[in-house]
């Protein structure tokens, strides 16, 4: 089979490899398309603690089952994939928190994952997809999770409303899953000019935050309070500054993106506020199956994928997603 191949610092490959035979308690999957994660580009630079050259990348994929004898799933039927691999043993585990699992791995990166035109995956980690929801959608399955888990994890309650920071495509997927889950208002901070004119075609409201005063301009949208929900979809220096500023007394900032550094933060003004600040990591697999329906919710889901390209050009797909200015919010390969 084809699989684009992580081969070490910087440097991937298309190449001819084996298909894989499922090992006992394991079912081959057809890949139909895969998207790149911020972890498959720190793989690719060589930051990733755990994944090791030559691997196979890509947690977020979709294709058809190959193998019989899935329980629920027919063999042919198009699925998408939970990625995640708990060792079931730890405490996390047996609290019923898998996915913060104190060994917690992930295909594409502890094994082979979906950058292969095959993949050979979990039984229990296959989930069906709705008729209604392409191949590509299947493949935003497991961002769309993300952002579901941090509100169900999270609390949040139809009706609030959602300050989102950042309009990347866990900031986008982010605030069309709040629009599924009746937020009563979503506004969306970004600087860049085409995500924000992508988050407008989206119907969202966007606000540039250069020269702003953060705190003054939150209370005036809000009646003088701040708003409910703060959802941090940037993760950088700039924005921690704002979050307890854009908050209202009691009320939540939520950190979704992953923090690549250490970041201060002026805790008085929380303190003062009486703040919830809360974190979360990945999904549970009610999370997944939710995202697998809601992805249809919403025809905008589609406008986060903005390149899909066939798989001999993965190198092209890596320098779209890692170059600044370049437009591109989720890449998609294909190997249809």
């Amino acid at each position: 089979m084809r699989a684009i191949i992580y081969e070490g610092e910087n440097q991937i490959a298309v190449k001819e490899v084996p298909t894989p035979q499922p090992k006992e308690g394991w079912a081959l999957v057809k890949v139909s398309h895969a998207g790149i994660c911020g972890t498959d580009v720190n793989i690719y630079s060589g930051f990733h603690p755990r994944a090791a050259a030559p691997l196979v990348m890509g947690h977020e994929f979709s294709g058809t089952l190959e193998s019989d004898g899935v329980p629920g799933v027919a063999k042919g039927m198009r699925v998408t994939v939970y990625p995640l691999l708990s060792c079931g043993r730890c405490a996390p585990c047996q609290e019923g928190n898998a996915h913060v699992c104190n060994t917690l791995g992930l295909l594409g990166i502890d094994c082979d994952g979906g950058f292969g035109e095959y993949v050979q995956v979990p039984v229990e980690s296959i989930i069906p997809l709705e008729d209604r929801v392409s191949f590509k959608m299947g493949a935003l399955v497991e961002p769309v999770a993300v952002c579901v888990h941090a509100l169900r994890e999270r609390g949040f309650t139809p009706g609030d409303n959602a300050l989102v920071i950042g309009c990347g495509a866990i900031g986008l997927c982010t605030a069309l899953t709040l629009r599924v889950f009746g937020a009563s208002s979503v506004l969306l901070f970004e600087n860049d000019p085409f995500r924000a004119e992508l988050a407008r075609s989206m119907g969202f409201e966007v606000v540039s935050t250069a020269g702003m005063d953060v705190e003054e301009y939150c209370k005036s949208r809000t009646g003088g309070n701040g708003f409910d929900w703060v959802m941090d979809c940037a993760g950088v220096q700039p924005v921690a500054n704002m979050l307890l500023d854009a908050v209202k007394v009691h009320g939540h900032i939520l950190i979704i993106a992953s923090y690549p550094k250490p970041v201060s933060m002026p805790f008085i003004k929380g303190m003062f506020k009486e703040i919830t600040i809360e974190f979360t990591r990945v999904y549970r697999r009610k999370d997944f199956a939710v995202a697998a329906q809601i992805v249809a919710a919403d025809p905008n889901f589609e406008k986060v994928v903005t390149h899909v390209l066939p798989v001999q050009d993965a190198q092209k797909g890596f320098d779209l997603a890692m170059t600044k200015g370049s437009n591109a919010i989720k890449v998609m390969f294909t190997f249809e």
